[in-house]
């Protein structure tokens, strides 16, 4: 017996099997059976930073579970400037169902790892798995309380809170992992100062000056620019006014 026959043949493909998309994301709703049957229509890669995955206004003929990784979603003006409206973390599901064209575009900030499947299959899929529905639609809406926790952030927060309110959103979703035994927390900045700066509506100067200041102030570590550790959660919390 052939991999390929394997891998349709068990009673959960072997495609899926470690897959946290399938624990904590939307194939959580499938049975199976279901699985096995879109895991023929499905394919895992790999795209570097700066691929772009979503283009906006252009029709929408797939999707993704995201497997690792972060993806920046940007709105972009007639005269070209940008704006980074939100980030999505493993195991997210990236595009928009309900849709035929896509409202934004999605950018690999970071090495990403994608499961990948034809929109045709997902759309016959919710028809027959109603739970499948009811999962996309939960993320949706948790995707919206969170746009709306953003607001304030964006809108009431002084600089220093939005940073550290950033370095919270980032410790608290970019991979379960982050979380080391002794209850620190520790993960590399999926965004460049400029698409911080971007994200927060700030300067590149204020993002490294606050940055700086956590750092002194014992909240952050800082090793190669990029790499922070959170020696205590709770403390950052206090400086976001989470």
């Amino acid at each position: 017996m052939n991999v390929r026959q394997d891998i349709h043949n068990s009673d959960i493909p072997v495609l899926c099997r470690a897959c946290e998309a399938r624990h904590r994301g939307v194939c959580g709703a499938l049975t199976s059976e279901q699985l096995l049957v879109l895991s023929k229509q499905s394919s895992k890669h790999k795209v570097e930073p700066g691929t772009e995955l979503v283009s906006d206004s252009e029709p929408i003929t797939g999707f993704s579970n995201m497997l690792s990784g972060v993806v920046k979603l940007t709105k972009m003006l007639e005269d070209g400037r940008q704006q980074i409206v939100g980030l999505q973390f493993a195991p997210d599901f990236l595009g928009r169902p309900f849709k035929s064209e896509s409202a934004l575009n999605a950018v690999a900030a970071t090495p990403v790892s994608l499961c990948s499947f034809p929109k045709s299959a997902v759309d016959r899929m919710i028809k027959e798995a109603p739970e499948l529905e009811h999962r996309l639609l939960k993320q949706k809406l948790k995707e919206l309380d969170e746009a709306r926790d953003w607001m304030l952030t964006l809108g009431r927060k002084t600089a220093s809170e939005k940073v550290a309110s950033f370095l919270h959103l980032v410790a608290t979703h970019i991979d379960p992992e982050a979380f080391v035994a002794n209850g620190t927390v520790s993960f590399e900045l999926p965004l460049t100062r400029a698409d911080i700066a971007d994200f927060l509506g700030l300067t590149i100067e204020t993002v490294s000056r606050q940055m700086t200041k956590l750092r002194k102030d014992g909240v952050i570590d800082i090793e190669n620019n990029r790499h922070i550790t959170i020696p205590d959660i709770a403390r950052l919390e206090r400086r976001a006014k989470i």
